[in-house]
């Protein structure tokens, strides 16, 4: 039997899970997958996603691939995985991908959001969603201190301690804040990401939108390279992984 490798875009909601990657039978969405994809197929099963996500982010449009000996189709395979799968993790597309594909190490480039809610009154729906902060957001402050992250350059100072990379060097080719109300959120695409960089990049905007930190500050905290002297990370529960790039062919 011809073996067939298969795209997927994931959907799932991070709250319960420990992360994406398999953490023996802790909840992973990486092992939920493995799971559902082994009860139909009889075999062990690995899938590989386009890198991991921390425990309590949720994800849009994570992607993975997995490679299988099998006659199913992959509408079949997407329409079992849904049947199986719990509430909380989907599989919105799943196509035929060439020999050889990789999920992580074919991607071009990852878009986050990260979402902010403001105001004196603390939200309810919605509110496993984003992080709320009670004083207001100068919403034009986290702006200008968003362009500051532009470019190809070392973000050692957003990342967490124990990051599995060569080196902190990375290109961020979109960073900017969108404005709801009282509440925003912060789009950023980049090549790859540092460990809790994204979230690194939220706690600075965060900080430069209640005043406590200068926007223009920003350049010279990444020139130091020293994580100590940024702000705290932002929780887990308002950042979204958006969409996964695969240069002119998206999963």
């Amino acid at each position: 039997m011809p073996q067939k490798t298969f795209r997927m875009v994931v959907q799932y909601d991070g709250a319960r899970f420990c992360g994406w990657q398999r953490q023996g039978e802790d909840p992973t969405v990486q092992l939920a997958l493995e799971q559902a994809l082994s009860r139909m197929t009889g075999r062990a099963v690995v899938v590989h996603g386009s890198g991991r996500t921390d425990a309590g982010v949720h994800a849009l449009g994570q992607a993975a691939h997995v490679v299988l000996d099998t006659r199913l189709t992959a509408d079949e395979i997407q329409k079992g995985l849904n049947a199986l799968l719990p509430e909380d993790v989907a599989v919105t597309k799943c196509t035929l991908a060439a020999e050889g594909f990789h999920a992580r190490y074919d991607a071009k480039s990852k878009l986050y959001a990260y979402h902010f809610a403001s105001g004196s009154v603390r939200p309810v729906v919605g509110r496993q969603y984003c992080w709320w902060i009670k004083k207001p957001l100068d919403h034009a402050a986290m702006a200008r201190a968003a362009e500051h992250f532009l470019g190809t350059r070392d973000f050692s100072a957003m990342e967490a301690a124990g990051s599995p990379r060569s080196h902190s060097v990375r290109t961020v080719m979109e960073s900017r804040v969108t404005i709801h109300g009282q509440n925003a959120v912060y789009w950023v695409r980049a090549d790859g990401f540092l460990r809790h960089m994204v979230r690194n990049m939220a706690g600075t905007l965060a900080w430069c939108g209640t005043g406590r930190m200068d926007p223009d500050a920003v350049p010279a905290l990444l020139e130091s390279r020293d994580r100590k002297k940024a702000p705290p990370t932002a929780p887990a529960k308002g950042l979204f992984l958006v969409e996964v790039e695969y240069g002119k062919e998206r999963p």
